[in-house]
């Protein structure tokens, strides 16, 4: 009898014990700090369409981290990069450049998640010079004394990697083009092109099936096929999903699964976000991009210097 009575307060004791520790556990989960994420998103999209797009995959991410997903509106890519400096922006979809602008201004304290393959499996897209399909404008040298549409400081497709490549191949844009202006997004530049406000424009094209001009196509804010491309730049890397390294790490890691897995786990909310156009995320390192951080830094040095 007393041995029944000893096995049955060892049992209670270690139930206490048990119970004691997973409340340990829960407590220390990243989700009792963070019940709520602020997600901000650098696109070439309008505001109401980028919403529009993400609203499926806000859904997602809760349900698959349990958290609530706030949207973080920016008039530009700066507002994206200065949140997340800010720690007001806990998960940001970056360009490389951008990416790259906030590792250089947060000094390294920010880590990419993962990045698009198409559905070739290619990793990366390519940044395009875009003229009318009805203008004479063949060639680079074509455009000399020209007016040119970038798309924001801090795009990678939309001005860091024209001006560097250009730059690269003895062209530089500040003297060969007769001005430049930054219009403010990438659907702007190919409104103010086809509008006869520019005569070309920098933007981001994937392949003949998925580019910025082929996604407004489908919109229909251009008519199909009015386009030209009369240059275009070496592979750049994906866009990538990325994250303040001052945030929790099972937290990173739990956005990171959560983004490999939406594909598999909701595949409308992975076809609203790529089109249906893209085969998979995977995941990236800093390694990748660090060829886009030499690009900026570059790019700020020649623009010091002159």
């Amino acid at each position: 009898m007393t041995f029944t009575r000893r096995a049955a307060s060892l049992a209670v004791l270690a139930s206490f014990a048990s119970l004691s520790l997973t409340a340990g556990v829960q407590a220390a989960d990243w989700r009792t700090k963070f019940p709520e994420l602020t997600l901000g998103v650098i696109t070439s999209e309008n505001e109401s369409d980028r919403l529009q797009r993400y609203k499926p995959v806000r859904a997602y991410l809760e349900n698959a981290l349990n958290v609530k997903i706030k949207w973080r509106a920016a008039t530009d890519y700066a507002g994206i990069i200065e949140g997340v400096k800010a720690g007001k922006i806990e998960v940001a979809r970056f360009g490389p450049a951008s990416y790259a602008k906030a590792w250089i201004v947060t000094k390294g304290e920010i880590q990419p998640l993962v990045g698009e393959l198409d559905n070739n499996g290619n990793f990366g897209y390519f940044a395009v010079m875009v003229v009318r399909k009805d203008s004479p404008f063949k060639t680079i040298e074509d455009l000399k004394g020209k007016k040119i549409a970038f798309a924001d400081p801090n795009s990678t497709s939309g001005h860091a990697a024209p001006r560097y490549f250009l730059t690269e191949a003895g062209f530089d844009p500040d003297k060969h083009f007769g001005s430049t202006a930054f219009s403010g997004s990438h659907e702007n530049s190919i409104v103010a092109l086809m509008n006869g406000t520019f005569d070309a424009a920098a933007t981001w094209y994937r392949s003949e099936e998925r580019s910025n001009m082929t996604r407004m196509e489908g919109k229909k804010m251009i008519e199909p096929g009015q386009w030209r491309i009369v240059w275009k730049s070496p592979r750049l890397p994906s866009s990538p999903w990325a994250m303040s390294t001052k945030m929790p790490a099972d937290m990173r890691a739990d956005v990171k699964q959560a983004l490999l897995s939406m594909k598999a786990d909701d595949p409308a909310a992975w076809k609203a976000l790529t089109d249906g156009k893209a085969s998979a995320y995977r995941a990236v390192t800093h390694k990748e991009y660090e060829p886009i951080v030499r690009m900026i830094k570059e790019n700020l040095r020649k623009r010091r210097a002159s």
